[in-house]
């Protein structure tokens, strides 16, 4: 009796044993699969990158952040012209600006290439780097009939700046970013004028590469994507700390940019963007610019608020040879202009890029 009792409690206790390790590996099982559907689920709710509309058109910079890691580098290419003249939200005419100066400005092209380089220490932090060239000119009517062409080319300011991330969850990010301008551009740039006679003269604010002045980047971009479509803002302030060692310093900017960008196929999405713009008065002067002789040595005709309108394209290439390169174009208009004093008008802008990563 006693052998059959022990007999059956140790037949019992193996089973039991055996059920609780198959609930044991049931349970294991089931763990494991729900980790891995949560992860997928987490996973496809951030905000992505690898699609076109991954990033924010070409002209918008430190739009996206990267994992922790990776570096992205790129080229920029753009396009500005400014042509005929404005005072207010009115046209005016050559005829007007030469009733109070000498000179004025009829066009002003500029040329500027980019190189830019993104770093991510972590997956909450991307630095960022950027150095530029810059070619402008400036054509020129006189009181007394002539015409004459200025030109100015150099390096730019060097830009450094760490974007840092706040939110990404739901397809949506919240980025901030810190940046400091650095005064590696010129702003003694010289010419030869009509009234400069044969000697080099110092050109005016506009013509000038850089700032002079060690200025703040701050910015803050939200962005959020459906299936097919994506949209962001950014507002972005460049402010100016004091003067440079020609006694003036640039206004301070600001930007407010949104973008919609629609992906029509996998590797290609349509943009359109507007962008205010807000940009205060030079402060100070430099001696050895006339304000009677040309407009553009006038700070009363500097700042103002503008309204930009912009299309454009990314092409993203997720395979193949030419894996992880982006290539962008956007084409801009103003579609309204509020102007201090005279300036020349803000005209088109196109520009270009190409991205890789790794």
């Amino acid at each position: 009796m006693q052998f059959i009792l022990i007999l059956n409690f140790k037949i019992k206790t193996t089973v039991l044993n055996k059920k609780n390790i198959m609930k044991l590996k049931l349970t294991t099982f089931l763990s494991i699969i729900t980790f891995a559907v949560n992860a997928q689920e987490t996973e496809n709710n951030m905000w992505s990158a690898g699609r076109p509309d991954g990033h924010a058109p070409v002209v918008v910079m430190g739009d996206h952040m990267h994992g922790k890691g990776n570096w992205m580098f790129s080229y920029r290419y753009m396009y500005m012209n400014m042509e005929d003249l404005k005072s207010g939200t009115n046209n005016a005419t050559i005829a007007n600006a030469l009733t109070n100066y000498m000179v004025t400005p009829t066009r002003m092209p500029m040329n500027m290439h980019m190189l830019g380089a993104m770093y991510a220490p972590s997956n909450k932090m991307t630095l960022m780097a950027m150095v530029s060239t810059i070619n402008m000119e400036m054509d020129h009517n006189t009181r007394m009939g002539g015409t004459f062409t200025t030109k100015s080319n150099g390096f730019g300011d060097v830009k450094l700046a760490a974007l840092y991330k706040f939110l990404n969850k739901n397809k949506q990010t919240l980025h901030g970013k810190i940046g400091v301008s650095i005064p590696t551009g010129s702003i003694t740039k010289s010419d030869i004028t009509p009234a400069s006679t044969r000697n080099a003269t110092e050109l005016p604010y506009p013509m000038q590469i850089g700032s002079g002045t060690f200025d703040g980047d701050l910015a803050i971009t939200y962005l959020h994507q459906k299936e097919i479509l994506s949209f962001g803002s950014q507002l972005n302030a460049v402010v100016r700390f004091r003067k440079n060692n020609r006694d003036y310093r640039l206004g301070n900017r600001y930007n407010f940019n949104n973008w919609l960008a629609v992906k029509t196929l996998k590797w290609l999405s349509i943009s359109a963007r507007v962008e205010g713009v807000l940009v205060k008065e030079i402060k100070g002067a430099d001696a050895n610019l006339n304000p009677m002789m040309v407009i553009t040595a006038d700070t009363n005709n500097s700042g103002g608020e503008i309204i930009n309108s912009a299309l454009g394209f990314n092409i993203y290439i997720p395979k193949g040879t030419l894996r992880n390169i982006r290539f962008g174009f956007e084409y801009g208009q103003p579609i309204y202009q509020k102007l201090n004093g005279i300036q020349l008008k803000n005209k088109e802008t196109i520009s270009l890029g190409v991205q890789y990563s790794l």
